[in-house]
């Protein structure tokens, strides 16, 4: 158990399948999917379907009172060992600290699970009532570097094998957010066919890219100073999509995680770590770290802090802060994202 954030996901998941429940349960935190995924299994596996109709409910915060869902809370099964009760947005329930009491002694044939979107104040009532008895878990986002052990685990879960190169891809393309990679990994699955191993030509076909056409050789065309080879990456990507400003906002997002990378590499805390360490640092896989290590050997500190400028200010025109053609608003952002040395003369007397 984790000081600061509780039960793990693995503990609970494992104790649901095994059957092993506690009266109460109490999860906070943004990270949704993996409270989904929970109130799932622990209804799977506390409850037959047939049992759901008298011994199930699922209610909203916002649209319920403590009163009456304490009531639920302290009824008794039907023609079952046990009731579930689970309240979303627990935080919106209207008179919550009456659960202060129900923390301290929960009906002991019920299991309860309260869920709230945030983090909420723990040191009030009636949150610090149930982190302190309740088995609790705080489900925050993952960080960057944590995403590729993720996927790996999840597609793990699901029965396959995943390349080093797709795990890659898949976290600099989906970012952080456990619901939408664990909607490209189904996907995935689907173009997989019968195959029990996912590869990054299973990542671009799902993602409509080819294999030389696609944002991550445009990473790599950018970060070696390939100009020539960018523009015409990025001209193509936009003719393939059928929205070319939602393209380039995605692109303009994976570019920016690629030059967070450069980043982290020339801190002085990266200069200390070998290679295993150095790839957990910065969120990639082993196999990549070298790659990653010669682009930002090609960049100043400055030049990589004037590519962030440069990308947030294209973010913001792609979102509606201009009215610019999207493929014109990239195109004048490739000069600018170059390594210095490789930059057309425009694009430097530019940034002078």
């Amino acid at each position: 158990m984790a000081k600061d954030t509780g039960l793990s996901y693995d503990d609970l998941a494992t104790s649901f399948r095994h059957k092993n429940f506690e009266p109460l349960y109490f999860f906070f935190g943004e990270e949704g999917f993996l409270i989904d995924e929970l109130q799932e299994l622990l209804i799977d596996n506390a409850l037959e379907p047939e049992q759901h109709d008298f011994n199930l409910d699922i209610v909203y915060g916002s649209e319920a009172e403590a009163s009456r869902v304490l009531n639920v809370c302290q009824g008794y099964p039907a023609m079952a060992p046990r009731r579930v009760v689970v309240v979303r947005e627990f935080e919106k329930l209207e008179n919550n600290r009456q659960f202060k009491g129900y923390a301290e002694a929960p009906n002991p044939q019920s299991i309860v699970l309260l869920a709230c979107t945030t983090k909420p104040n723990l040191s009030a009532h009636p949150y610090r009532a149930l982190k302190g008895h309740a088995a609790w878990s705080w489900f925050r986002p993952l960080y960057d570097n944590e995403v590729p052990g993720w996927i790996k685990k999840y597609v793990g879960g699901q029965g396959y094998d995943i390349d080093p190169r797709a795990v890659q891809m898949l976290a600099d393309y989906v970012g952080t957010d456990l619901q939408s990679i664990a909607s490209e990994v189904e996907k995935l699955i689907t173009f997989a066919g019968d195959t029990d191993r996912l590869t990054a030509d299973h990542v671009l076909a799902a993602s409509g890219q080819t294999r030389e056409f696609n944002v991550f050789e445009l990473q790599s065309a950018i970060g070696e100073g390939r100009h020539g080879d960018a523009v015409r990456i990025v001209e193509r990507l936009l003719q393939q999509a059928s929205t070319p400003r939602s393209e380039a906002i995605m692109i303009v997002a994976v570019l920016n995680g690629y030059f967070d990378k450069l980043w982290k590499l020339q801190t002085a805390e990266a200069q200390r770590k070998n290679k295993y360490k150095l790839a957990g640092y910065i969120g990639v896989s082993p196999y990549f770290v070298q790659e990653y290590k010669h682009a930002a050997r090609r960049y100043t500190r400055r030049a990589v802090a004037q590519a962030h400028q440069a990308l947030l200010a294209a973010d913001f025109e792609l979102k509606g802060g201009s009215s610019r053609d999207a493929r014109l608003v990239l195109t004048l952002l490739l000069r600018r994202l170059l390594p210095p040395q490789a930059r057309p003369v425009a694009a430097t007397a530019e940034r002078r």
